[in-house]
């Protein structure tokens, strides 16, 4: 009965995932669904700053503190470890309903694409940024990613095996390939407005002091010189070519499944 109940949480978590996912695209869109960043309750520019700016941090804050390997260790002294990273996934998704919930348009706009191809290339633009995210968790593993695979294990009473430390698809090109196309997406809009704005600027700003300060030094205590290689030969976000010396073009491993480990 319990290796039941730990499947059933992880398969119900990574659904509740799974439908923020597809909230979050037409939240940032401003597209399908009835609260967006630009369409909602309607309160005064000082009020919605506040509540817009607190969610966020909200936001960051959970995705922080829980994504360390301390909080990780104190979670697992009380729930079972298989679901751990089901719990993670939840509570990040719960927090994003949250805010999508509650967010407060900030109307003003900054930019509005008025011709037709900017409009539509700016949506393409999101929309591919969109694709990287969802591909590149493919590109990694999805399933442990999300929970599945460690709650998977559990039910059948094995320790799920670390995702294997290799290199593949767009994590030839740079190391945090979700990132990059969550920055796509958030920035990519035919109409900016200043809660957009707000929004983009935040996470963006956000995505940038956890990956470089937080999630690398993470994967580097996980990997270590498998992993500060790995930093000197391939970009953190921009796909620039690097310049590669005759020690670089070996193909040892490297940790396209290292950001799964370290969120």
């Amino acid at each position: 009965m319990r290796s039941i109940g730990i499947l059933a949480y992880g398969v119900a978590c990574y659904l509740v995932f799974l439908l923020t996912f597809l909230y979050a695209i037409g939240f940032v869109a401003d597209v399908l669904v009835p609260r967006t960043i630009d369409r909602g309750p309607v309160a005064p520019t000082a009020t919605a700053l506040a509540i817009d700016v607190l969610l966020l941090g909200l936001f960051a804050l959970q995705h922080s503190v829980m994504a360390r390997p301390g909080f990780k260790r104190w979670l697992t002294g009380w729930l079972p470890e298989p679901m751990e990273r089901s719990t993670y996934v939840l509570a990040s998704s719960l927090v994003l309903l949250l805010l999508f919930w509650q967010w407060r348009p900030l109307p003003a706009v900054i930019w509005d694409a008025q011709a037709p191809w900017a409009y539509w290339l700016l949506y393409a633009l999101s929309a591919l940024g969109w694709l990287i995210v969802l591909t590149g968790t493919f590109a990694i593993d999805h399933f442990d990613l999300f929970g599945l695979r460690q709650t998977w294990h559990g039910a059948r009473g094995r320790q799920a095996q670390p995702a294997r430390f290799v290199e593949r698809y767009y994590y030839r090109l740079i190391r945090h390939p979700l990132m990059l196309g969550f920055i796509i997406a958030f920035w990519a809009t035919p109409r900016m407005s200043t809660g957009h704005l707000l929004f983009a600027i935040a996470t963006t700003g956000y995505i940038l002091v956890a990956v470089k300060f937080l999630e690398e030094r993470d994967l580097v205590a996980v990997h270590g010189d498998a992993y500060r290689d790995y930093q000197q030969r391939v970009p953190m976000l921009c796909p620039w070519p690097r310049h590669r010396s005759s020690q670089d073009t070996h193909s040892g491993p490297t940790p396209a499944s290292g950001a799964a480990n370290a969120r």
